[in-house]
C-alpha cells in the first residue's frame, strides 16, 4: 500500500537513511513542508539568528564530527546570506549539504517578482560548492542526496546544495522507495606502483620532511610514518595536532618564517599530504620566498590539487589516510638520527616571532593546558593569527578557525556551537569584539540550543588589527575605532554567564569554572591579561 507523503517529507526519511542527525535551519514561508517530516524524526533542529550563522554552525559541526552539516534554508535571501559560510567551507573543504527551495516551476527565474526570487539561483551558488542541482521531479531526489554523499565520502569534501522547487517539495512520493539504508563510497587508496616508487624514494632519502595539511587530520599512520622515516613533520594551522604538543619531529612554526623553510631547504626528499600550498600557510607575507627544491611526493584526494603549486615528481592520488598506511608499510625504517634535532632547529624560530604574538600564543597554551583535548575554534582575530603562526593543538583537528584562505569574519562563536554540538564537551572559542558583532545573535541560539561554549573575547574596542596595518603603511586610521557595546551585559541578556579575566591564575580560574558548569560562559579579556603572559 502506498503511503501518501510529500517529496519534503521524503527528504527528512533519505536524510535519516544517511544518518543525519541535525540540522541548522531557519524555517521560512517556503521551507515549511521541509519541516512537516523533522518532528518525530530523530533529526534535532537547531536555529540559528541569520543564515550565515547556520552555515557556521554546520561548519563546525562537520569538522568536529567528520561528517557533512547540514542546513535547510529559504529561497533567496536565505541562500545569499549563507554563500560567505559555503565560501569559507569550500575553501577548508569542509563537507557541507545546503538544501533549499526555490521557486516553483513558471515561476522561478520568471523576472515577475515573486517573492524571494532571483535570477538564477542556482547560478548564485554554483561557485562555492563542489556543485548545484535543481531537483525537478520527486525521483530526482534521491540520486541526487547519493552523488551529494559521493563527494562527501570519496572525493575533496566541499559544500553541495541541492534546491527544491516548491511544487516540487509538495508533490506526493509516496510511490519512492523508503530507504532502509543507502550505498555509501569509501576513499579510493592511491596506486600501489606508484606508493612503492615514492616509499622507495623517501627511504633513501637522508633528511626528508613531511608536510602535513588539514586533508591529514584522519591520518592516524602520519605519525608513526614520520617515525619511520626521522622525518620532521611541518604541520599547516588546519594540520596542527597530527603530531601532538612535544613531539620530537614536530614543527608548528609556519612555513612563512624563515627557520621552517631553511628546514624544507635543506631536505632530499618532501612529502606533501592533504595540503594545497595556500599562500596563508606558505608566504603569508607575500614575499615569494618559499620553495622547495628536493623531490616532492604529493598526496592528495584532489588529482587537480596534485597538479597546482609545487610540481610534484611523483603524484598519489588518493585518501591521506589509506596513502599514509601504505606508504608506512612500504617504506623502510630507520634508527632516529638528525630528525628530532632538524625539527627543533626550526621551532627555535619561534622565538623570532614578535613579543606580542609570543604572548598570545601562550594565551592559546594556557587554554590548551587547562582544558586538555577541548576543541579551540576562532575567528579572524589577534590571538588567532598569532596561533596560526606556530600553535601546537593537543590533537588532530583540535585547533581550527576562519582566518586561513577565505578569511571570514563572525565565524568563531557559530562554528563553536556546531561544534560543541557535535563534540559533545565544552568548545573555546575565541573572538574579538568587532569579530563578535558580525555574528552577535547567534548568543541567543548557542544558549537555546545547550551548547556548552566557552567564549573568550578579547575587548580592544575595535578592529585593532586593522588599525595596526593602517598606520604601518601611514593611512590614518578610519572606520576601525567603532562604538563597541556593553558586550558582557548582551550576553547575559542572552542567559550567557559573563566573567572578567586579567591574570593568568584568574584566566585559568574562569575556564575551569566554565568547564565545571557546561554551559554558556564569555570570558572577557583585554591587553591587561596580555601583557602578564610571557612569550
Amino acid at each position: 500500500m502506498t503511503t501518501e507523503i510529500s517529496t519534503g517529507v521524503y527528504l527528512t526519511h533519505l536524510l535519516r537513511a544517511y544518518g543525519v542527525d541535525t540540522v541548522f535551519g531557519i524555517p521560512g514561508v517556503h521551507t515549511i513542508e521541509l519541516y512537516r517530516g523533522l518532528a518525530g524524526s530523530g533529526i534535532r533542529h537547531v536555529t540559528p539568528r541569520h543564515e550565515q550563522g547556520a552555515g557556521f554552525m554546520a561548519d563546525g559541526y562537520a569538522r568536529a564530527s567528520g561528517r557533512p552539516g547540514v542546513c535547510f534554508i529559504i529561497s533567496g535571501p536565505g541562500m545569499t546570506n549563507i554563500l560567505t559560510a559555503m565560501g569559507q567551507a569550500y575553501g577548508d573543504s569542509v563537507p557541507m549539504l545546503v538544501i533549499s527551495t526555490v521557486n516553483a516551476h513558471g515561476r522561478m527565474g520568471s523576472g515577475e517578482g515573486w517573492l524571494h526570487e532571483l535570477p538564477d539561483q542556482q547560478a548564485t551558488v554554483a561557485g562555492v560548492a563542489a556543485f548545484s542541482r535543481t531537483v525537478h521531479r520527486p525521483e530526482e531526489l534521491a540520486p541526487a542526496l547519493a552523488q551529494a554523499f559521493a563527494v562527501f565520502d570519496g572525493a575533496r569534501p566541499r559544500p553541495v546544495h541541492l534546491e527544491l522547487p516548491i511544487d516540487v517539495m509538495l508533490a506526493p512520493a509516496g510511490h519512492l522507495a523508503m530507504p532502509e539504508r543507502v550505498s555509501r563510497l569509501t576513499r579510493p587508496a592511491p596506486d600501489p606502483a606508484l606508493v612503492a616508487e615514492a616509499a622507495a624514494l623517501l627511504s633513501a632519502a637522508r633528511r626528508p620532511v613531511i608536510l602535513a595539511g588539514g586533508g591529514a587530520v584522519r591520518a592516524r599512520a602520519l605519525p608513526e610514518l614520520a617515525e619511520a622515516l626521522d622525518a620532521p613533520v611541518v604541520m599547516t594551522t588546519n594540520g596542527r595536532g597530527i603530531l601532538p604538543p612535544g613531539h620530537p619531529l614536530a614543527v608548528t612554526l609556519t612555513a612563512s618564517m624563515p627557520a621552517t623553510r631553511a628546514l624544507i631547504a635543506g631536505a632530499d626528499a618532501v612529502l606533501a599530504i592533504g595540503t594545497e600550498f595556500g599562500p596563508t600557510d606558505y608566504d603569508m607575507y607575500e614575499d615569494g620566498g618559499f620553495a622547495i627544491s628536493a623531490p616532492l611526493v604529493r598526496l592528495d584526494i584532489d588529482p587537480g590539487q596534485i597538479l597546482r603549486g609545487p610540481a610534484p615528481a611523483i603524484g598519489l592520488v588518493g585518501d591521506a589516510a589509506l596513502g599514509a598506511g601504505a606508504l608506512l608499510a612500504a617504506v623502510t625504517s630507520r634508527a632516529p638520527g638528525g630528525g628530532a634535532e632538524r625539527a627543533a632547529a626550526a621551532q627555535a624560530g619561534l622565538g623570532a616571532l614578535p613579543g606580542r604574538l609570543g604572548q598570545d600564543l601562550a594565551l592559546l597554551d594556557l587554554l590548551r593546558d587547562t582544558l586538555p583535548g577541548a576543541l579551540i575554534v576562532g575567528d579572524s582575530t589577534q590571538a588567532v593569527y598569532a596561533g596560526n603562526m606556530g600553535f601546537a593543538a593537543a590533537r588532530p583537528g583540535g585547533y581550527f578557525n576562519s582566518a586561513t584562505g577565505y578569511g571570514t569574519l563572525g565565524y568563531g562563536l557559530p562554528a563553536a556551537v556546531g561544534a560543541a554540538l557535535a563534540d559533545g564537551r565544552p568548545v573555546l572559542a575565541l573572538t574579538g569584539d568587532g569579530g563578535l558583532q558580525f555574528s552577535l545573535a547567534e548568543l541567543a541560539s548557542a544558549v537555546e540550543a545547550k551548547a556548552p561554549v566557552i567564549l573568550l573575547l578579547y575587548d580592544n574596542q575595535g578592529y585593532g588589527e586593522i588599525k595596526s596595518a593602517m598606520i604601518a603603511q601611514n593611512v590614518p586610521p578610519l572606520g576601525v575605532d567603532i562604538l563597541t557595546p556593553d558586550l558582557p551585559a548582551i550576553a547575559r541578556a542572552c542567559g550567557w554567564q559573563t566573567v572578567e579575566a586579567e591574570t593568568v591564575a584568574g584566566m585559568r580560574e574562569a575556564v575551569e569554572a566554565a568547564a565545571r558548569r557546561a554551559g554558556c560562559t564569555m570570558i572577557r579579556y583585554t591587553d591587561r591579561l596580555r601583557s602578564s603572559l610571557a612569550p
